[in-house]
């Protein structure tokens, strides 16, 4: 099932769950992804994204990992995503990637709600993303969208962002009922 989302600027684009046909898309994607992004999405040096890991952003028969894809509307890979909650699916991390060239046109802040919005609706407690310090765009993004934001105590070079089930978006009333 596809949704189109519209960012703040008017961009539209398609937010789908990601398949195994995905993976040559995904991992073009990655050929426009920086490596400073690259290293925030994977909390370390990564020069080429592994077949291993195209895979597990594709293909999971673990119903508590969900995989996105955000396309643009002529079907290009502009950003990717996954929720991977905890066998209870009380808590679940997210992390996401926006290619280089759609970056500044809300992308990130459209494609996090919807995450949020997704993990609300099954139920998941509470989201969280474990962010470098150094990528200050994201947390900005994050702490505007109502998540909090607390020092890693384990590691001073990373802040835990989190979001609890229900909790108001930015720019979003909650729902009723």
């Amino acid at each position: 099932m596809k949704s189109t989302l519209t960012t703040h600027t008017g961009f539209r684009f398609e937010v789908r769950r990601a398949n195994p046909e995905d993976e040559p898309l995904v991992a073009e994607f990655f050929t426009h992804v920086t490596p400073e992004d690259l290293r925030f999405r994977f909390l370390g040096a990564v020069r080429e994204v592994s077949h291993e890991r195209l895979v597990a952003m594709t293909r999971s028969d673990d119903p508590h990992i969900h995989n996105f894809l955000a396309l643009s509307t002529d079907g290009m890979p502009i950003a990717a995503a996954t929720l991977a909650a905890d066998p209870a699916d009380r808590r679940g991390e997210v992390a996401i990637c926006i290619r280089e060239d759609r970056k500044h046109l809300g992308v990130g802040w459209e494609f996090l709600g919807y995450i949020a919005r997704y993990a609300d609706d099954h139920g998941i407690e509470t989201i969280e993303s474990i962010e470098s310090r150094e990528n200050r765009a994201a947390i900005e993004v994050e702490r505007d969208m109502g998540f909090t934001v607390t020092t890693d105590s384990d590691d001073p070079t990373l802040v835990l962002v989190q979001r609890k089930l229900g909790a108001k978006l930015a720019g979003q009333s909650l729902p009723s009922g």
